[in-house]
C-alpha cells in the first residue's frame, strides 16, 4: 500500500494498533531502495497478514518523511500500536530483513497450523482446542454444509457473531434446505420483486428476501438497488 501525508495517520498509526505495520521509505532515484524493496516485499507477504506493509515516497510525502526524522533512504521503521519499536536504513540482504521482519510477526500456534491444513478433523481439532476461533468454525461449516450436512453447519455458525460472512454461509443453508441454493438469477430477480409486496408484514417472506440477495455476487448492484427497496418498504 502506497501511504501519502493524507493517510498516513489512518493507514500507519491507526493500522498499527490492529497488527504491526512496516514502512518502507523510498524514492524513485534511489537505487538502494530499489534492490530493498523486492526483499522486504517478499518477505512481509511471506506473514499472511501478520504484518502490513505500506511505502512512503519522501519526495512526495515530506511531512511523512519528518515525522520519521528522515537522515537517509531506504529507511525502514516497525510500528507497533502507534509507536516505533525497530528499525533500519540501508538496503539490508534478505537474511537481515527476515530476522527483523521475524521479532514482529507471531509464531504460528497449533491452531493455525490446524486450521491451514483445513480438513475436517484438522478443523475439528482446532475448534476443541480453541472453541471461540471464527475461522477454524467457518470453514468447517462450510465443509459441512458442501456435503450436505446443513444442520450441524448451522449449529456451528451459530456460536459466533454474525458476521457478513457468516451471515452469507446461513443465508445458503437455509435456501439449500428448501431447495432454492441453485436458482438462476432470473428467478432470483423475480422472486426479490415478488417478496417484496410481503416483507413488511411477513417474517418468513422477511428472511428469504435477506437470503436470495446473499445468493448474488458481491459487486452486484442489484444487492444495494434493493435493499433500498426493502427498507422504504419496511418504513
Amino acid at each position: 500500500m502506497d501511504v501519502t501525508d493524507a493517510t498516513f495517520e489512518r493507514d500507519v498509526i491507526e493500522a498499527s494498533k490492529e497488527r504491526p505495520v512496516v514502512v518502507d521509505l523510498w524514492a524513485p532515484w534511489c537505487g538502494p531502495c530499489r534492490t530493498l524493496s523486492p526483499i522486504i516485499e517478499k518477505v512481509i507477504a511471506e506473514t499472511e497478514g501478520k504484518v502490513e506493509l505500506v511505502k512512503i515516497n519522501v519526495d512526495d510525502n515530506p511531512a511523512s518523511a519528518q515525522a520519521f526524522k528522515v537522515q537517509g533512504i531506504p529507511a525502514v521503521f516497525a510500528i507497533k500500536d502507534g509507536k516505533i519499536v525497530d528499525s533500519f536504513v540501508g538496503a539490508y540482504p534478505e537474511s537481515a530483513v527476515r530476522e527483523f521482519v521475524a521479532k514482529l510477526a507471531p509464531a504460528k500456534t497449533v491452531v493455525d497450523v490446524l486450521i491451514e491444513e483445513g480438513n475436517e478433523p484438522a478443523l475439528q481439532q482446532a475448534l476443541e482446542l480453541e472453541p471461540a476461533n471464527e475461522k477454524a468454525g467457518f470453514l468447517l461449516a462450510q465443509l459441512l454444509a458442501d456435503r450436505g450436512e446443513f444442520d450441524e453447519a448451522d449449529a456451528i455458525l451459530a456460536r459466533f457473531p454474525e458476521t457478513a460472512e457468516i451471515a452469507k454461509l446461513r443465508a445458503k443453508i437455509r435456501l439449500a434446505k428448501e431447495g432454492s441454493a441453485a436458482l438462476a438469477e432470473d428467478e432470483i430477480t423475480r422472486e426479490l420483486d415478488e417478496l417484496l409486496e410481503s416483507v413488511k408484514a411477513d417474517e418468513v417472506a422477511r428472511q428469504r428476501f435477506l437470503d436470495l440477495l446473499n445468493l448474488l455476487p458481491e459487486d452486484d448492484p442489484r444487492i444495494n438497488q434493493y435493499r433500498r427497496r426493502f427498507t422504504s418498504r419496511l418504513f
